[in-house]
């Protein structure tokens, strides 16, 4: 058995998400069975993170084991072959230690969300970015921002249906730039709790809106509570953008 590292990037908009679904398509499916047409073999991918239907990726860690011969450059272009037309990349894939394991292995998470800042409805980007029609102070965002940045009960900031043991999480980083006409926020820790990146994303638009200060921020986050929560960013612009092992 050899078990390979993918790299894989996809567009989320198609998807129910990561995780295989019994009620739609999900990337996890797609890529299993891209690898059965391969190799006959009925083996599971498992990824650093799951994501949210419409949610997309830029570097996805995952990994699969097989018993089939195949050399690692030749599993990727074949998987490539078998994906298409499914926005679905995989761009690079490795073989690694059997004990290596793309979830569990994992010591970081990073994420992008990209906000468009302009009236004018998006064309090349619609699906892929949050537009948002009133001028976003991306200062005050950042400054704000700093607030949710350590260990935290994040429990206003968790969806209700997050299965996560614990609603406490330390986030490393959340840095927000303006980038042009792009307010891109940038989040990194361990491992996030579901839905975290979009309300915080959310909660920080306010503040770039003016109808939120600082203080509004800090006391949605001290009041662990999901009600407390201002607004829940679309999954449009979410990217998961990288895993640290």
């Amino acid at each position: 058995m050899t078990r390979f590292r993918l790299t894989v990037e996809f567009d989320g908009r198609p998807f129910m998400g990561w995780q295989r679904q019994a009620h739609g398509p999900s990337v996890q499916q797609a890529i299993e069975q891209a690898v059965q047409s391969i190799t006959g073999e009925e083996a599971a991918v498992h990824a650093a993170g799951r994501t949210d239907a419409g949610v997309h990726a830029l570097a996805m860690a995952a990994h699969v084991e097989l018993a089939s011969a195949i050399a690692p450059f030749r599993l990727m272009e074949a998987l490539n072959a078998r994906l298409r037309p499914a926005p679905i990349a995989i761009l690079a894939c490795e073989a690694v230690a059997d004990d290596w394991h793309a979830r569990f292995s994992c010591i970081g998470r990073s994420y992008e969300y990209r906000i468009v800042n302009r009236r004018a409805p998006l064309t090349l980007t619609r699906g892929q970015a949050w537009r948002i029609a009133r001028p976003l102070d991306a200062d005050a965002m950042h400054h704000a921002a700093q607030l949710l940045v350590g260990l935290h009960d994040f429990t206003t900031f968790r969806s209700a249906h997050c299965q996560s043991d614990s609603p406490v999480k330390t986030l490393d980083r959340l840095d927000v730039r303006r980038e042009d006409e792009m307010v891109l926020i940038a989040a990194a820790a361990r491992s996030f709790l579901h839905h975290q990146v979009r309300s915080m994303v959310g909660c920080l638009a306010l503040v770039g809106q003016g109808q939120w200060r600082e203080t509004d921020v800090a006391r949605a986050l001290a009041a662990c509570d999901r009600a407390a929560l201002g607004l829940n960013a679309p999954p449009d612009g979410l990217y998961f953008t990288g895993a640290r092992y």
